[in-house]
């Protein structure tokens, strides 16, 4: 979901069983730099003039989003990659590290003219190359999760609207169910989530098992979206290394990006 913009529909059909249940705790901003210590490297992605996205570095030059962030809402055209700005850690004006983007790989399956489709979902993944590398001692970035999940309670952090000036983490949601690549959480996500990391706990650490895509309604109960991410990713890594550096190429919603209007899909974004 881009702060920007309303999410996409996704029949109810193509998930079946779905639990509905809404039991995530609240979340807590994290306003002071001890607050922040570990989270550093999730972070806004900003699209000029359109709206936010969150992000996280999974390598000192990567990041891992929603592909419906890297796609302007209005045209389906993809954005350039000097339109986008990441900002890790930012806290009421003041990021840990800022980078420009040098290059933008959407997953190549991903459609940005169609509804939020399950294969749309499973797919709406994006890696992005930052024009320079951020340190490590900056922001340690985060790797996935591979396997099984150790139980059902994951986290998320994430910017949103009405929460865009810092990170907000929910310690605690549930992964309600997994159906294949798909994934559906409790957890309290809002415009302007999309990309934003969903983790479990493996000894001291999160490892990222999702990106939220979108928010559904079920019998007037919200769930949010993601997918399984391990050869998502792997074949986006695959795309960034053969593509030269440049720009992309029962209802749910897409959280938009950050922009305050309200829609029918999951991207989060805003301006």
């Amino acid at each position: 979901m881009i702060w920007r913009r309303p999410f996409f529909a996704l029949l109810l059909a193509l998930i079946p069983g779905l639990a509905c249940a809404q039991s995530g705790s609240g979340l807590v901003r994290l306003t002071d730099r001890d607050d922040l210590l570990g989270w550093e490297a999730v972070g806004r992605l900003d699209m000029a003039g359109t709206g936010f996205c969150t992000g996280t570095l999974i390598a000192p030059d990567l990041v891992l989003t929603a592909a419906h962030c890297v796609y302007d809402p209005r045209s389906n055209a993809p954005l350039p990659a000097e339109n986008l700005t990441f900002r890790a850690g930012l806290r009421d004006g003041v990021s840990i590290a800022e980078r420009r983007i040098r290059q933008v790989v959407p997953h190549a399956g991903y459609r940005p003219e169609l509804n939020m489709t399950r294969e749309n979902v499973r797919q709406d993944v994006a890696l992005l190359r930052l024009a320079s590398p951020i340190v490590s001692s900056d922001a340690n970035p985060f790797i996935l999760h591979s396997g099984p999940l150790p139980g059902e309670q994951v986290s998320v952090a994430s910017y949103g609207q009405g929460r865009s000036e810092a990170l907000s983490r929910q310690r605690q949601c549930k992964v309600l169910r997994a159906f294949g690549d798909l994934m559906t959480f409790d957890c309290n996500v809002t415009f302007g989530s999309s990309g934003a990391p969903v983790f479990t706990r493996v000894g001291n650490r999160g490892r990222i098992v999702s990106v939220i895509s979108g928010v559904a309604q079920i019998n007037g109960k919200r769930m949010s979206l993601g997918m399984s991410l391990p050869a998502v990713v792997a074949e986006l890594k695959s795309q960034m290394r053969r593509t030269a550096v440049s720009g992309p190429g029962r209802d749910i919603k897409r959280v938009q990006v950050g922009s305050g209007n309200s829609g029918i899909g999951a991207k989060f974004i805003k301006p």
